[in-house]
């Protein structure tokens, strides 16, 4: 997670003093938090290097082509795999595995025998990107735009595969069922 820089503007008018900056920030903040937000774990690959990573800022954009968006911070491994592979994938996860996102906040350790990534086996897609084999669901995506967004990147990805490994009823993990949050 970034480090705190302190109150980011722009800021409403009356709102002036050093005081109101920081009261006002964190009441931006609590708003933007009750937004609903999935959570998730986001693969990524470039050649032999692959990671997954826990992630929330992801959102279908697109019909036709069917494209997804994931926000990324630029500092992240999985920044720079994407940025060099061209490809993620992005695995839905059970509500009742919430405890998974957890173990992919930082770079994983990878073992390539064993086909595990943090100790929890894993597939590769049509695209390479690492897909979880616990998920609910996944969504495998090729790179088609890559706009930068301040501290983050949002990579657009055209779904090139999809599937279910669990069925589609199973209730998905949301920011909300667990006590993480992250932007704001």
């Amino acid at each position: 997670m970034p480090t705190k820089q302190g109150p980011v503007g722009p800021f409403p008018s009356g709102v002036e003093t050093d005081e109101q900056h920081d009261e006002y920030d964190r009441l931006r903040r609590r708003v933007l938090w009750t937004m609903p937000s999935g959570l998730y774990v986001v693969g990524s690959r470039h050649g032999a290097k692959c990671n997954l990573m826990t992630l929330n800022w992801a959102t279908q954009v697109s019909f036709d082509p069917k494209l997804l968006g994931i926000s990324v911070e630029n500092d992240a491994f999985t920044h720079e795999l994407i940025s060099a592979g061209g490809v993620f994938s992005l695995c839905i996860i059970d509500r009742e595995d919430r405890a998974i996102v957890r173990k992919f906040t930082k770079p994983v350790e990878v073992d390539t025998a064993a086909q595990t990534l943090n100790g929890f086996p894993y597939r590769g897609g049509v695209t390479g990107a690492p897909i979880l084999t616990q998920a609910v669901a996944y969504v495998d995506c090729e790179v088609r735009h890559t706009v930068g967004l301040g501290g983050h990147t949002l990579f657009v990805g055209e779904v090139v595969d999809a599937g279910f490994a669990k069925p589609e009823e199973t209730p998905v993990l949301r920011m909300e069922d667990t006590r993480m949050n992250y932007g704001g």
